[in-house]
């Protein structure tokens, strides 16, 4: 599939549908109505070439379970709020975000490659993101005035969901500023719509002054598929440092089986696992949340079965700290 039309084709023809999303996936009309109803607060965006990893007729299949609407998300949940990483405090400019010295974050779009229930930015109000490079100006300007910034985040949403002549143009820009030497990306595409690795997207990565790195996000070792691993060959075999984020999510890979496999997967792609992220208590998401406690746990037995470099950092993001926050 993941070969026969390109990205954006994929992007068009993913399933926004909470019956659809039930229908293609084989279950029942008791999970419909739920999933209308939650997805009445947060949309249902699902690409076919993920949906295509889901074990028909399981509603508790690992990856269905990021991406189905439920009742749950529904529920009001002491300590979940619509902005759990403080994202509104740290705002400097339209669409500029700056938590952390020497580096600040663009949220570039809205839009995403698939709409992950457990989203943190499931609240954020896109509406403010800047949609043309004008727009972008008065970002860049705050960026080119603070020497201490080394590093710029493209997020979002997906900032691979915007077109390669967008980006490479906002890299232009970004790389004039002399200060500046890493440019990092933080994205789903390449897990969920392979396709989106394309000659395009290497060749600006490749050209641009700032040493690229890309971030990518999966959860659980189903998600690598052979298109996948083509995918991540291509980032890789082209010079670009390629890292995972993940999210411990109950029910998804709150397991060390799971956790061990999906290291292993990355690290034979020559991928790092970077970070395995306790949830942001982002309203809507609370039925995804695991302790601290077991996931304590879980690391401490991921390095008992795996080499150093393929255990991820277990962190959690607290508004106002300076960093990510080890959780030991």
């Amino acid at each position: 599939m993941t070969n026969e039309r390109n990205w954006r084709q994929a992007m068009k023809a993913a399933i926004r549908d909470p019956d659809e999303l039930c229908r293609l996936v084989g279950l029942d009309d008791r999970w419909r109505e739920p999933a209308r109803r939650a997805a009445s607060q947060f949309p249902v965006f699902a690409p076919l070439e993920f949906l295509a990893r889901v074990a028909p007729g399981d509603p508790f299949d690992p990856l269905l379970r990021q991406i189905l609407p439920l009742d749950a998300e529904t529920l009001e949940t002491a300590g979940f709020s619509r902005d759990p990483v403080g994202d509104g405090l740290a705002r400097r400019e339209a669409g500029l975000l700056q938590k952390y010295a020497g580096r600040a974050l663009l949220i570039t779009t809205g839009a995403c490659a698939i709409h992950c229930r457990y989203c943190f930015r499931r609240h954020y109000p896109y509406e403010e993101t800047p949609r043309s490079l004008e727009a972008w100006a008065p970002a860049l300007e705050r960026l080119a005035a603070d020497p201490s910034i080394e590093e710029v985040l493209l997020s979002g949403g997906d900032p691979l969901t915007l077109v390669d002549e967008q980006l490479a143009a906002l890299a232009g820009e970004l790389a004039a500023i002399p200060h500046l030497r890493r440019l990092r990306l933080h994205t789903r595409l390449p897990i969920v719509i392979p396709q989106r690795v394309d000659d395009a997207l290497i060749g600006w990565l490749r050209s641009t002054r700032l040493a690229p790195i890309m971030v990518i996000h999966a959860n659980h070792p189903a998600e690598i598929d052979s298109a996948v691993a083509d995918s991540l060959g291509k980032l890789v075999d082209a010079g670009i440092p390629v890292l995972n984020q993940a999210v411990l999510l109950r029910g998804v890979n709150d397991n060390v089986e799971t956790l061990a496999e999906l290291s292993r997967r990355l690290v034979n792609l020559r991928v790092l696992p970077y970070y395995l992220h306790q949830l942001d208590r982002v309203a809507g998401a609370a039925h995804f949340e695991v302790s601290a406690s077991l996931g304590q746990t879980l690391v401490k037995e991921l390095e008992t079965r795996l080499p150093g470099y393929a255990v991820p950092k277990y962190v959690q993001e607290i508004p106002g700290a300076a960093s990510k926050t080890r959780i030991l």
